[in-house]
């Protein structure tokens, strides 16, 4: 298996995704059910985590879809 570093692609584990966008693990849970947020990825045998530039699209479409909407 390739390391974050060797990829260039950063992992963000639940506590860092939920502290980026403000919102709980259920909340963020909930979104991935309803397809409303990134599926994480398997880190390990009980562990996934998200790829950061992933959260940061999603983040990126967010701010994108309330700028729309306030033209």
């Amino acid at each position: 298996m390739l390391r974050p570093e060797v990829t260039g692609k950063k992992i963000l584990r639940l506590p860092e995704v939920s502290a980026r966008i403000g919102r709980s693990g259920g909340a963020i849970y909930a979104m991935m059910a309803r397809g409303d947020f990134p599926r994480p990825i398997p880190v390990g045998l009980r562990a996934v985590g998200w790829l950061e530039h992933e959260v940061d699209a999603w983040f990126e479409a967010r701010i994108a879809a309330r700028d729309e909407k306030q033209k």
